[in-house]
């Protein structure tokens, strides 16, 4: 449908001939309010509209009523539900509440004015507003408004979230409605919320966003799909939820496709619309982003610690395709003193290349538990890429489809995405089904046994939706799919190995308890990495702790599979990829260091210093795992004060205290903006005060610019490794950065220059 610029059609999905399929229901004044339980609970006339754009009322249908309901969990949380044909409050599996997060009792206070909504400490955590509106008529041009519903919710008792009463032109004219359903055939089919938006307000998360730090003035698509690049509106990662920067967050609870426009369909409101028949949304409250998204975490879970292995360099390329190519990699690897914890083999290690079977071809792996042993006595571990879906062609598919371990199709239909071989999947796992979730393990679990170390969960942002699923709708369970795909290769893996760890791509609420995840297929270019830089962050500041993502990107530009990756893309990517929660080499051609020879020195140069790091991110993964901090963030987490971190989407924060700036261009040089704080520059040990620009930074390609907080103690790893088995991390040293720093690197292939002996 093209754009109208009507709210109506636009954003609540109006066919624009208004056929009368869809009928709009809005909300009314509250006519009764009560406590239940520990829950506050309005009574809301909804009033159905005849089928226009100017909309007005239809007196002739009665109204219909619908209850509201509101809980408060602790002190920094407001529950708000309306269920239409749904219950109001669900629970589902993105939940996993803190166990100490408890519903607090509700109570009301009455007056003419206003009914309060209080905390057993007398806070108020919503307010409706019954004041009569000021007028001095003078004029019937147009019609008085019609009743709406004037509510302010606080959820920690201080930040007012007003819904969106009177987003409107004149009466008939609306462009945020405060709270709207939408029939369709007697039903409810869709539900929408709004809530009011100040004029300077902007907007984070929603997701793995590839666009601008502030996203006010965009309209999202909460729905998963292959994001095939990084450059586009398609994304593998859909949060329902945002940050405001007036210091609150949203979680909308659902998983149906639903939308977020943030100040675009009407710069006055934030609006919310699920293709669900119920709303509910969960309101934050905190002092800052860390507070705000450890409380969203307190609802859908922490994140987990993730091996000591996998910090260190990850080596892959699509892909690796025998047992003799792997080991002349890992061979040459050691030789030439690159240091390597992983080796992944990508879609090569099957019978036939993309054919998913979960087993090893016999030809070119022909003892692999052997090879997977051997690898492993060399300090090398194995990570194997396979997908949800199974082929016709399969040796897997008579069993799933005999067994209902796949969706049934009701037609045949291509499954969509990048899928380079060209297969036709007869069926998705269906992760709704017990039973074939126990199969797709025991399926990864003879890997497991082998020694192989983690599953690449690819792809499982698109799942076949015209086909039936044991205990969902298609159309509930495509966004949740990666959630419960992910669950179940982290629990085998976590059983069999000891260690909970995947690799990932698509990802829902929820997700980030089964770590870790990545960017997605990026082009090798500079484009590519700012849009990959883009998504980490705003996946930060969704509830994801770790986050990675392809070195030097993915696909080759302009022929997809063939074009030579530039050298100075290579060795920015590496510096990129050094300060990133995780560090993986992978793409469609050659990734290994020693095939980029006129910078191979400059590149182990970097992956020692990854190695030196090493202790100073396992202490800011700890941290991960019980605050709301990411370890790639964003400025604002610790500037969320300063208006222009709000909108620099091109630097970071690498756990609490490195200041990095990648260099994404090929001319050396970058604007680099220093927060408030005095900055000790990585590579010269130069003190420089914030807050400011430092315009056209100049950075040679074997440096990259790098701040440290002045006064900071990192700890830092000093003896060289091949990998971390090498490591005793109570060798682990303390590194100060002030007047007495001595730079780590100090030429462009010598390694670290770091301190010796103990703490």
């Amino acid at each position: 449908m093209k754009q109208t610029n009507f709210q109506l059609f636009d954003f609540l999905d109006f066919d624009t001939a208004l056929t009368g399929e869809d009928v709009l229901w809005k909300t009314c004044a509250p006519v009764a309010i009560q406590v239940d339980g520990t829950d506050v609970v309005l009574e809301i006339p909804f009033q159905k509209q005849l089928v226009a754009n100017d909309i007005s009322p239809d007196k002739e249908t009665a109204r219909k009523n619908y209850f509201l309901r509101m809980r408060a969990y602790g002190s920094k949380i407001l529950r708000v539900g309306i269920g239409f044909d749904a219950p109001e409050m669900p629970g589902s599996l993105m939940l996993e509440m803190d166990e100490k997060l408890t519903a607090v009792q509700l109570q009301v206070e009455k007056t003419d004015e206003e009914w309060l909504v209080k905390d057993a400490s007398g806070v108020i955590r919503a307010k409706l507003n019954r004041r009569p509106l000021v007028l001095d008529h003078w004029s019937d041009l147009l019609p008085v408004p019609e009743e709406t519903l004037d509510l302010s919710f606080f959820p920690d008792g201080e930040k007012e979230i007003k819904l969106s009463a009177y987003d409107q032109f004149f009466p008939a004219r609306h462009d945020a409605y405060a709270l709207a359903f939408v029939e369709r055939n007697g039903q409810c089919h869709r539900t929408t919320i709004s809530f009011h938006a100040q004029a300077d307000e902007k907007f984070v998360g929603t997701g793995e966003r590839f666009t601008k730090m502030d996203l006010s003035g965009h309209t999202f698509q909460l729905k998963n799909q292959d994001g095939q690049g990084v450059n586009n509106r398609r994304t593998y990662k859909n949060i329902p939820f945002y940050l405001s920067s007036r210091m609150y967050g949203v979680f909308m609870h659902t998983t149906a496709h639903s939308k977020f426009s943030l100040a675009d369909h009407s710069t006055r409101s934030v609006q919310l619309l699920t293709e669900e028949p119920a709303m509910d949304v969960f309101l934050i409250g905190g002092q800052n982003p860390e507070e705000i998204l450890y409380e969203y975490r307190r609802l859908t879970g922490f994140p987990t610690m993730l091996p000591l292995w996998s910090f260190g360099t990850w080596m892959s390329r699509m892909s690796y395709f025998s047992a003799d190519e792997v080991n002349e990699i890992c061979k040459r690897l050691r030789d030439e003193d690159y240091p390597c914890d992983v080796i992944h083999i990508d879609t090569g290690w099957f019978i036939t290349d993309w054919l998913c079977e979960w087993k090893f071809n016999p030809e070119r792996f022909p003892d692999p538990k052997q090879f997977i042993q051997d690898l492993r006595k060399d300090g090398f571990k194995v990570s194997l890429w396979q997908m949800p879906y199974i082929a016709a062609q399969a040796a897997q598919h008579d069993e799933a489809l005999e067994n209902k371990y796949i969706c049934i199709l009701k037609k045949v239909e291509k499954q969509g995405g990048s899928n380079f071989s060209a297969l036709d999947y007869a069926g998705t796992i269906d992760f709704t089904y017990p039973e074939a979730v126990e199969w797709y393990k025991g399926l990864l679990r003879n890997l497991l046994e082998m020694g192989v170390v983690c599953i690449k969960t690819d792809f499982g942002e698109d799942i076949h939706i015209d086909a039936e699923y044991h205990a969902m709708k298609p159309e509930l369970l495509n966004n949740l799919y990666a959630l419960l795909y992910q669950k179940a290769a982290f629990e085998v893996t976590k059983e069999v190995t000891g260690d909970g760890i995947v690799w990932a791509r698509a990802g829902w609420a929820g997700c980030q308890r089964y770590p870790l995840h990545w960017g997605g297929d990026s082009a090798c270019s500079w484009d590519g990495m700012a849009g990959s830089l883009k998504g980490g962050l705003h996946i930060g500041l969704s509830g994801f702790g770790y986050w990675s993502h392809d070195v030097p990107g993915f696909h080759s530009v302009p022929n997809f599979m063939n074009s030579v990756v530039p050298d100075d893309l290579y060795v920015r990517w590496t510096q990129f990829g050094v300060f990133s929660s995780h560090l993986r080499y992978h793409g469609t051609s050659k990734r290994e260091p020693y095939e980029y020879p006129a910078i191979s020195g400059i590149v182990r140069k970097w992956l020692k210093l990854r190695y030196a790091l090493i202790p100073y991110i396992v202490e800011q993964s700890e941290k991960v795992t019980t605050s709301g901090y990411p370890i790639l963030r964003a400025l604002i987490f610790h500037h969320p004060e300063d208006k222009m971190c709000w909108h620099i989407d091109d630097q970071y924060y690498f756990g609490d205290d490195f200041l990095v700036a990648p260099v994404m261009n090929s001319e050396n040089k970058r604007d680099v903006y220093l927060p408030e704080g005095t900055w000790v520059n990585l590579f010269s040990g130069e003190i420089t005060k914030g807050n400011g620009w430092l315009k056209n930074f100049e950075c040679p390609l074997d440096e990259m610019p790098v701040w440290v907080k002045s006064g900071a103690v990192i700890s830092v790893y000093p003896h060289p490794v091949s990998n971390t088995d090498e490591m005793d991390m109570t060798k682990a040293v303390k590194l100060k950065f002030d007047e007495s720093y001595e730079p780590l690197l100090t030429s462009p292939e010598a390694p670290p220059n770091l301190p010796e002996g103990e703490e």
